[in-house]
């Protein structure tokens, strides 16, 4: 190591290096160590790839949906054969995704439609960038969305597990000046003792009273973690995360181990997981989608279980970069499109409605004579979580270009 300060930067810690922290990145703030009791927070699940929409819920009292999609098209709720699982007689769910089906009927499951971003990109990176800074065609914002929301909202007992990002890097929606944390598998890295001891050393010396104490905060976070014991963990409620073998899936293994986080009073508000396993579907779409959609949402019914009441206090919100093409393409696929789906599951929600404008799928109507157009900006459905869920008291800061208007919520979260 040529310098203990490469490891410190911005406030935050990275630990780096296979032999060390495998998968681990922190990015950890001066804050105390102490169990806050239950509190309210916002999961964030990212489908990148750009998932369709249009195959995830259905509209199959469209008539024009058949005539796009003659071959991969879901078909009508029928008691013969696989069909679209009926919501309200005109949306269905795509019939590998019954496991929601449940939790729609119990009111905690909302569906908003047509959602996506006023910008033209169909650019994958270009579109997640400005999704995660919530600043759609501004190159120059380096923040993202839940970290403005952080600097502006405060909270003087808060502690390192605050934001946190389930997985290697710590994703752009929570980069800024406040601090977050990136981790890993939970149930694969550990720092061994002597180690730990090493970097404790090397520490204590510096002189920087900010890199020293940041660094603390480090080994502070690791011993919660190992208190929590995660290679243990067994969900409550008769929860079954899906498996391949004896193997969880890394969106199941993650979305667990946010479970686990919760549950243990450590203070998370923010939680971010990507879900990137393939919704990027330009051939073969309903070859692939069946499974990848048993996975997803038998995932998400499991942590709701695995949660139970506490899902009062919890808010999972799905969103993805763009949707996909009216038209199925010549691969039997569809491709980069424009608006979306987005889901909001949780026990405060005004759910089992499937909400926004449907502006249809007829030629003259789609985007561009292309895709299904965007009726919802999907910076007004972040805006209405952050001030009706989390009750944001800033959220013009939030999202500088958006010109805030609570007639646009759907209504979907109570205060």
């Amino acid at each position: 190591m040529n310098s203990r300060r490469i490891f410190l930067r911005d406030g935050g810690i990275a630990v780096l290096g296979l032999s060390l922290v495998p998968g681990f990145v922190y990015r950890a703030a001066m804050a105390t160590k102490s169990k806050l009791g239950r509190k309210k927070t916002l999961i964030t699940i990212f489908q990148r790839g750009g998932a369709d929409g249009l195959n995830l819920v259905v509209p199959f009292g469209d008539k024009d949906y058949y005539l796009h999609r003659p071959s991969i098209g879901i078909r009508a709720p029928s008691s013969e054969g696989t069909s679209a699982i009926d919501l309200d007689g005109f949306f269905g769910l795509h019939p590998s995704m019954e496991s929601l089906l449940p939790i729609y009927n119990a009111g905690d499951l909302a569906i908003i439609h047509a959602t996506g971003s006023p910008h033209p990109t169909r650019s994958h990176f270009q579109a997640q960038e400005y999704m995660e800074s919530a600043v759609p065609g501004d190159k120059s914002i380096d923040d993202g969305w839940l970290n403005r929301y952080l600097v502006q909202n405060p909270d003087p007992a808060s502690t390192t597990f605050r934001g946190v990002s389930l997985g290697p890097v710590l994703p752009r929606a929570l980069t800024g000046s406040a601090p977050a944390l990136a981790l890993g598998n939970m149930t694969s890295s550990e720092m061994t003792s002597d180690t730990r001891e090493m970097y404790k050393t090397l520490y204590d010396e510096e002189s920087d009273a900010l890199l020293s104490g940041t660094a603390h905060e480090l080994f502070e976070a690791m011993d919660q973690l190992k208190e929590l014991n995660p290679q243990g963990y067994e969900p409550s409620n008769g929860a079954k995360y899906p498996t391949q073998g004896q193997q969880q899936f890394p969106f199941a293994r993650n979305m667990s181990q946010v479970a686990q986080l919760i549950k243990a009073d450590l203070g998370l508000e923010l939680a971010f997981v990507d879900s990137n396993d393939g919704w990027d579907t330009h051939q073969n779409q309903e070859g692939r989608f069946p499974q990848l959609l048993t996975r997803f949402s038998q995932t998400l019914a499991a942590f709701y279980e695995d949660l139970g009441d506490r899902m009062e206090d919890v808010l999972i919100l799905t969103m993805s970069e763009f949707g996909r093409t009216a038209r199925e393409n010549g691969n039997a696929g569809t491709d980069h499109g424009k608006a979306t789906v987005m889901f909001l599951i949780g026990g405060s929600i005004q759910g089992g409605k499937v909400y926004g404008e449907w502006p249809g799928l007829a030629p003259e109507v789609l985007n561009e004579n292309r895709d299904l157009a965007m009726t919802t900006d999907f910076r007004d459905v972040f805006a209405e979580v952050l001030v009706n869920f989390l009750e944001c008291e800033n959220p013009d800061a939030v999202f500088p270009d958006l010109v805030l208007d609570p007639a646009r919520f759907k209504g979907i979260v109570g205060v």
